[in-house]
């Protein structure tokens, strides 16, 4: 015969998986308190298999890239990042069909010089396909910078492309600050080459060493 919650209650009879009711529950002086309900529910829950994790997961993104040399422009594009990520790879690639200005470990020294302040970015290295290494990584993400319209196009089909052979991988698109839409690492090369002055454009590492590679270059580019 079916029975009210009352009814059960004063019998004793379990009603649930979280909850046993007492006989004399109907008696305040021996009513549970909600301390012991709630220590038999976590005791319950855990007879009955391994606890669900409910701590938030790190969440980590690669922002790839030749970096060659880096420029304050990628460097705006890395900190915003870091701050919307747990973790930030900044991871470079090594593309043995270039002939690039700086080594792989050269530029590796420079980005770990100039995040050397924050710990959520860290630097690296790859070569192959970049959603393999964002699976490596366990990333949640890629980020790219996008300087101008003209930049859309190929990353809009790049993105689409990644999506395809790693669907759990989203690309993210940051905007730099005004003040280096226009600045490029080709950009940085070019004019160090022909004596120009790239202070305010590129980590002061990264300006000791244009320095060193062209003599040439303008004492002020130190201040960079």
């Amino acid at each position: 015969m079916w029975k009210s919650r009352s009814e059960a209650a004063v019998n004793g009879r379990r009603i649930g998986p979280y909850e046993t009711v007492w006989k004399g529950v109907a008696n305040p002086a021996t009513r549970p308190t909600a301390a012991h309900m709630l220590g038999f529910a976590r005791a319950s829950t855990r007879s009955q298999g391994p606890a669900l994790n409910l701590e938030p997961t790190s969440r980590l993104a690669i922002c790839p890239g030749s970096f060659d040399p880096l420029t304050l422009g990628h460097v705006d594009i890395i900190r915003r990042a870091a701050r919307q990520f747990d973790r930030v790879v900044v991871a470079v690639l090594h593309n043995t069909g270039k002939a690039p200005l700086f080594s792989v470990p050269e530029r590796l020294d420079f980005i770990r010089a100039t995040f050397e302040d924050n710990p959520r970015v860290e630097a690296d290295a790859f070569s192959g396909l970049l959603v393999d290494y964002a699976r490596r990584r366990g990333a949640a993400a890629i980020v790219r910078g996008i300087r101008a319209v003209s930049d859309f196009e190929y990353e809009f089909q790049m993105a689409l492309m990644n999506r395809r052979l790693a669907p759990e991988v989203e690309t993210v698109f940051l905007t730099p600050a005004e003040e280096y839409s226009y600045v490029s690492s080709r950009l940085i090369k070019e004019i160090t080459a022909l004596s120009g002055d790239v202070s305010g454009l590129v980590p002061e590492p990264v300006a000791r060493r244009l320095a060193e590679k062209f003599p040439a270059a303008p004492e002020s580019a130190l201040n960079g």
